[in-house]
């Protein structure tokens, strides 16, 4: 494959299971995938797709998660247009934060990798088991 494809043509190949090769440098389809690939981005998308929550609401609900860490995943989120964040004008004030549209388009891709997840963590244990038992051997 050539070197220079732009990703329709890189989706094509893949959904017909060609190989290829192709620069990952640069490339913006990873960039994106990164962000929503750390620990906590899919965990509060998913949180948030069932309601707006509150900041407060969200460490409830994630215990392990720090204030440090939510507040920077969710500006993240933010900042990549995937979350918003409503200020209501209340004493103290009160923040609430909600998926956007595109945020909400994540849902249902994230929904599937969960249940494959979910279907194959056994397997996945398995696997790890066995290959650390060789590993010590």
């Amino acid at each position: 494959m050539s070197q220079t494809m732009n990703w329709d043509e890189v989706m094509d190949a893949w959904r017909k299971g060609v190989s290829m090769t192709m620069p990952l440098v640069g490339c913006p389809v990873r960039g994106v995938l990164d962000k929503i690939s750390d620990k906590w981005s899919m965990l509060l998308i998913m949180y948030l797709a069932i309601k707006p929550m509150r900041f407060n609401q969200l460490r409830r609900e994630i215990p392990d998660i720090s204030q440090k860490m939510l507040t920077q995943t969710l500006r993240l989120l933010e900042r990549d247009g995937l979350v918003t964040r409503t200020v209501f004008p209340t004493k103290p004030p009160s923040v609430e934060y909600a998926l956007t549209d595109l945020g909400m388009s994540l849902v249902l891709p994230f929904g599937h990798l969960i249940e494959w997840a979910n279907a194959n963590h056994a397997r996945i244990d398995e696997a790890r088991a066995q290959f650390d038992g060789a590993e010590a051997a």
